[in-house]
C-alpha cells in the first residue's frame, strides 16, 4: 500500500523552496548564461536542483528506514549534487566532473549497491567480481551523464525523471519492495514540486546540481532492484531509460565521427532536432510521451514477455527511423533505410529478369 505522505510532503517542500532558490540565485548571480546552445533568454536561475535535493533529504529523514544501501545512495547522491553545484557556480572541467561521478559510483559499490550477477540470454550468467564491478561503474556513470545530457529544454529532464521514477516505483509495489517504493516516490515528489516552476516557459533551471543528482539517483535506485527483485532485472531499467541511453550513444557516435571530444557539447541531441520541427513545448511532450510508452512496455513485459518485447521493438524501430532521417548521428548513417533501398533494388532486379524472360517467350 502506497503512503501518499511520501509523495505529497516532498512536493510541498520542493514547491516552497524553489521560489526561495530563485531569489537567492539572482542575489548570488547563479543564473544560466546564454550561448549558442541555449534556448532561453534572460537571467534564469540554474541551481534549482538545490530545492530537489533538500526536499529529498528532508523527506528521506522523516519517512525512510536507513540501512547500508540507503546510506550509500544518499551519500553518493550528495557527492553528485555538490559536484554539480560547484559546476553550476564556477564551470568545472568535464574531466573533473567525470572523476566525481566515478567517486560517487565507488561509494555506491562500497555500500553494497551493485550488480551481483549479469544474466544474458540462453541461460548465460556472469558473476565474476571484476566484470560486475566494471558494469556497475559504467552503468552509474553512463546513466548519470545520460540524464545530464537531456537537460536541454524546459521541464524535459525533470519530466522524464518523474515518469521513470513512477514506473519503477509502481513495479516495486507489484514486487512488494517497500524500500524501492519509498525512495522512488520521495524523489519523484521532490522533482515534481520543482517542475511547477520548470515547465515551459521555465522560470528556473535545475542545473547540473539537479540533473547529475537525478541521473545518479535513478541509476542507483535501478541497481537497488538487483538485490532481490525479480522485476527490476537488467532489461527493465535499460528499457525505462531507453531515451537518454539512445541519446547518449548517438552523441558518442556523432562526436567520434566528427572528430570531436566525447565530452564536448553540441546541439544535435534528440530534443534539439525535435524542437526544430515541433517547437519547445511539444518536443517535451513528445519525449515524455515516448518515455511513458517505454514504461508501459515494461508493464506489458510483466504480463506477457513476448508482447512486451514486440512493443519495445516497434518503439525502437520508430526511434531508429527518426535518428536516420534526421541525420542525428551522421548524414551517412542510415542502416535501416539503406537496407530497405537495397531490398527494393534487389526485388526490382529480379522482377526485371522475370519480365524479360516472359517477353522472350
Amino acid at each position: 500500500m502506497l503512503d501518499y505522505k511520501i509523495i505529497l510532503f516532498p512536493i510541498l517542500i520542493s514547491a516552497i523552496l524553489t521560489p526561495l532558490v530563485k531569489m537567492y540565485s539572482l542575489w548570488a548571480k547563479a543564473y544560466a548564461i546564454e550561448n549558442e546552445r541555449t534556448v532561453h533568454h534572460g537571467k534564469i536561475s540554474r541551481i534549482g536542483g538545490v530545492a530537489i535535493y533538500i526536499a529529498f533529504v528532508v523527506s528521506m529523514a522523516l519517512f525512510s528506514r536507513t540501512d547500508a544501501a540507503f546510506n550509500g545512495i544518499v551519500l553518493g547522491g550528495s557527492i553528485m549534487f555538490f559536484a554539480g553545484l560547484i559546476d553550476d557556480l564556477v564551470d568545472m572541467k568535464p574531466t573533473v566532473k567525470l572523476l566525481f561521478e566515478i567517486m560517487a559510483a565507488f561509494v555506491l559499490i562500497y555500500f553494497g549497491v551493485q550488480v551481483d550477477v549479469i544474466r544474458l540470454p540462453f541461460g548465460i550468467t556472469i558473476d565474476w567480481g571484476i566484470i560486475t564491478f566494471l558494469f556497475t561503474l559504467c552503468w552509474v556513470v553512463g546513466i548519470t551523464n545520460a540524464v545530464n545530457l537531456i537537460d536541454g529544454l524546459d521541464g524535459l529532464a525533470g519530466g522524464m525523471s518523474v515518469i521513470i521514477l513512477v514506473v519503477i516505483g509502481s513495479l516495486a509495489i507489484i514486487e512488494r519492495r517497500p524500500d524501492v517504493v519509498t525512495i522512488t516516490f520521495i524523489l519523484a515528489g521532490s522533482t515534481f514540486g520543482f517542475l511547477i516552476y520548470n515547465a515551459h516557459p521555465a522560470s528556473i533551471f535545475m542545473g547540473d546540481c539537479g540533473s547529475l543528482f537525478l541521473g545518479f539517483m535513478i541509476s542507483a535506485i535501478s541497481l537497488l532492484g538487483f538485490k532481490g527483485s525479480t522485476v527490476l532485472t537488467l532489461a527493465l531499467p535499460i528499457l525505462l531509460l531507453m531515451v537518454p541511453i539512445i541519446d547518449t550513444l548517438s552523441a558518442i557516435l556523432r562526436r567520434t565521427l566528427k572528430g570531436m571530444k566525447f565530452l564536448q557539447a553540441d546541439k544535435s541531441h534528440i530534443h534539439h532536432l525535435l524542437m526544430k520541427q515541433f517547437g519547445h513545448r511539444n518536443t517535451v511532450v513528445i519525449m515524455c510521451g515516448l518515455t511513458t510508452l517505454f514504461g508501459l512496455s515494461a508493464f506489458a513485459y510483466l504480463i506477457n514477455k513476448e508482447i512486451g518485447f514486440l512493443v519495445m521493438l516497434v518503439i525502437l524501430f520508430g526511434v531508429e527511423l527518426f535518428i536516420e532521417k534526421s541525420a542525428m548521428i551522421s548524414e551517412r548513417f542510415h542502416p535501416l533505410m539503406g537496407l530497405h533501398r537495397r531490398i527494393r533494388a534487389k526485388i526490382k532486379q529480379i522482377s526485371d529478369k522475370f519480365t524479360a524472360l516472359w517477353y522472350r517467350r
